[in-house]
């Protein structure tokens, strides 16, 4: 796990500008990245990332008992956010003897690069499914340079 204070040694990065060009994104992206997650919801709801193929990733998170319209999906500034609003079920049921399963607020943020795009998300059996896929530019792929 990175910590913020790891980062902070980040901080030395500019003594090598003169020899790299564009990376300072990934330094920012970086220290985003710790920030936005220094507030996550501990282990809820647990989640999986998985590489399909070489462009495409799934993210896959178990919210059972959670419908579409608890659920929002957002893209914003290379944030991925998932979150929820719904209220726990045990605070409206007074004979819960026992409650194991979680209905709670929750909110849980993805960084994601700038040429990844979120195609899709679709939640079945109680699992979201968020397709990702890295789309490459045409001038970004790899080509051989004519010698003259």
């Amino acid at each position: 796990m990175v910590t913020s204070n790891a980062l902070s040694l980040f901080n030395d990065f500019n003594k090598l500008t003169p020899y790299a060009v564009g990376f300072d994104r990934i330094f920012d992206n970086l220290n985003r990245y710790v920030n936005n997650n220094a507030t996550a919801t501990g282990g809820f709801p647990p989640y999986n990332i998985r590489k399909d193929g070489d462009y495409n990733y799934v993210i896959e998170m178990a919210v059972a008992g959670f419908g579409k319209k608890d659920i929002e999906v957002e893209v914003a500034d290379s944030i991925l956010s998932v979150r929820s609003n719904k209220e726990n079920i045990g605070d409206n049921y007074q004979d819960m003897e026992y409650q194991g399963i979680a209905y709670r607020k929750f909110e849980r943020k993805f960084s994601i690069a700038d040429d990844v795009i979120v195609n899709d998300a679709k939640l079945e059996n109680g699992m979201l499914t968020i397709i990702l896929e890295r789309v490459i530019p045409e001038e970004k792929k790899p080509r051989l340079v004519t010698i003259k």
